[in-house]
Parts: structure tokens; sequence; C-alpha cells
């Protein structure tokens, strides 16, 4: 079932927003009217992804065009994979794209005329799945990939920190002693134990048995899981073991009721689900005096990031909308 349903048509008048989630080499964008139903969205796009001003371009082309067709667009969000300064919209640095330092927001609402929000990609996500997924006032998303991130709502907003970079779920530091060195330069981050890369190199050194194989991604392995091999659900155990880690941690320091699951690695399901909640169980802390929070998929899925893109820049526009539904679930 499509977790974004589309309207059948809108008046001109209505009140519109456009979303963009920038990946390191696409961009995927749509339009959702203020209750969060999907009005159109677009393939993504491809991006040079070594090319700010590229980007940059193709992000206004985007949307533009998505503007041209919806003229009740009242404002824009975008999602964007790296650090990212709240509420300023600069991007500090962004692991797979060329954005340093990059006022984003003042660039786009300059070439547009819109109000525009700038967010990491991982609380876009989180906005959506605490919006239209998962009804929860406490609620962390973990997001699983090409790298980790993630996202917290704690009392029905969502969680920051001081400059906007305090949710860097995959640079809590698990296991110090290690001799994986993680993209950020230290030792011990959970992303390079718990991500999609991870899990390839975990399953490389058994894959010699497949012909013309001598590498595999962590599609395969995650494809192999489902189809129930049993070598490869094993080597998914071992990225479920670090992500139950991390995520012992996150309910340990934050006390959330929900921990969703996201992003490509996730895909696997129960062979993933499985270890992730055998390792937190093992890990979390007062176990026998509260009620232990679920672990779930995600119910958004991949538009999640530019669906929630979307709803911040309507909140941006629609404070009151935004007080009444917490009013609503307090």
């Amino acid at each position: 079932m499509d977790p974004f349903p589309s309207l059948p048509s809108l008046g001109p008048s209505a009140r519109l927003f456009v979303g963009l989630d920038v990946g390191g080499t696409k961009i995927a964008a749509g339009v959702v009217d203020a209750d969060g139903h999907v009005v159109e969205r677009v393939p993504a796009v491809p991006c040079p992804a070594a090319d700010q001003e590229a980007m940059l371009k193709t992000a206004v082309r985007l949307i533009e065009a998505l503007r041209s067709r919806h003229p009740g667009v009242a404002g824009v969000g975008v999602g964007v994979a790296g650090l990212v300064d709240w509420p300023d919209g600069r991007v500090r640095t962004a692991p797979n794209s060329a954005f340093r330092d990059a006022p984003l927001r003042a660039l786009l609402a300059d070439a547009t005329g819109l109000p525009t929000v700038v967010d990491n990609d991982a609380n876009t996500a989180c906005w959506a799945e605490y919006h239209l997924g998962h009804s929860a006032s406490y609620m962390a998303f973990v997001t699983v990939g090409t790298g980790v991130g993630g996202g917290l709502v704690l009392d029905d907003r969502l969680f920051r920190g001081r400059t906007g970079i305090g949710t860097e779920i995959g640079h809590m530091i698990v296991d110090p002693h290690g001799s994986e060195r993680c993209g950020c330069g230290t030792v011990g981050c959970l992303e390079p134990l718990a991500s999609g890369p991870a899990l390839a190199r975990y399953a490389t050194p058994a894959a010699g048995h497949i012909p013309g194989r001598p590498r595999v991604t962590g599609e395969d392995v995650t494809a192999a899981a489902q189809a129930g091999d049993p070598a490869a659900r094993a080597q998914l155990a071992r990225v479920g073991h670090w992500l139950g880690i991390g995520i012992a941690t996150l309910v340990n320091l934050f006390d959330v009721e929900l921990v969703v699951l996201g992003g490509g690695v996730a895909d696997a399901g129960e062979p993933l689900l499985t270890p992730v909640r055998a390792s937190f169980e093992r890990y979390v802390t007062a176990r026998a005096h509260r009620a232990l929070p679920d672990v779930r998929l995600t119910r958004c899925g991949p538009g999640a990031g530019w669906v929630g893109a979307a709803l911040l820049a309507r909140d941006g526009c629609c404070p009151h909308r935004l007080e009444a539904e917490r009013t609503a679930v307090g």
C-alpha cells in the first residue's frame, strides 16, 4: 500500500508545499498539501555530486517546474544528507555531495522567492514518520543505508540540539577499541559497523562461491537474507547486533516509546529486526521497570525524506496548525 495517498485534484487556492530530498547523486521531489497528502511526486533527477552550482540549479529547476503546475505552492522544504545548521539552513558539510559551508536555505529562498527550510534528511524522514506513519510523542528514527543517520521526536517536537546537528546517531561511539575507522575520522562509530557498506564488507569473504561475484553489495546480502540464505542472515545478524547497541543507548538516554528503522538495509525486514531486537533487549537498562519501546520498520518508505521536508515547510508557514496538532496529541 502506498504510504502517501495522492489526491485526485485540488483547487488553485489550496496551500501546497514542495519537498526535496537531496542525495549525493540525485534529488527526489514532490508536492504535498497541508494534510500531508501527496499531490505530485516526480522521479528522482540525477545531478552531479561534485558540482555545488549544478546541484543548486537542479534543485531550483525542480521547484519551479512543480510550482508552475501547482500555483498554490506556499513554501519549500529540503532534506540534505549532511551537517545542517538549524534554523539557518547552512550545510556545513555533506559526505556524498559538493555542499561545503553552503547557505542553502538562503540560496534557494533568493532564487525562488519562497519561504524555505533546510534540515538534515534523517530529520525530515523522521518528521514524515511522526506525522504519517507512527503516532508517538517520543520516537527515534534510525535510517540504515550507505550510512547510519537518525532523528528524534521528543514531546511531539523534532529534536535537533543547540545547532541542529544533535542527532548524528551514526557517530555514536559503540566500539572505541575496534579497528574500523569511520568516514569522519574516528574509530568506534556505529556507522562503519552497521551500514550497508559494513554489511557488504562482512559478506565479501564468503562470496567466493558466487560465480563472477568476488564482491557483493549490501543489497545482494539483503536479497539473499530475504530468500532464506543462512550465510546472509548471519551477516545481517552482525549488523543487527551493533544497531541494537546503538538503539539501546538512544533508549537509555531519551526513554522513547518507539524506534523506527528505515533505509535500504532495513528492507531486509525480519531477518534484521530479530537480531536488532535481541541485542537491544540485552543492552537496554531498566528492563524490569518499564515497558520497552517497540522496534518497527518504516511505514513511509523511500519518499519519507522529501515528504517530511515539505511538512517542515508547512509547519513554518502554518505554525498555528502545528500547535493544534500538538494539542490534539497531548
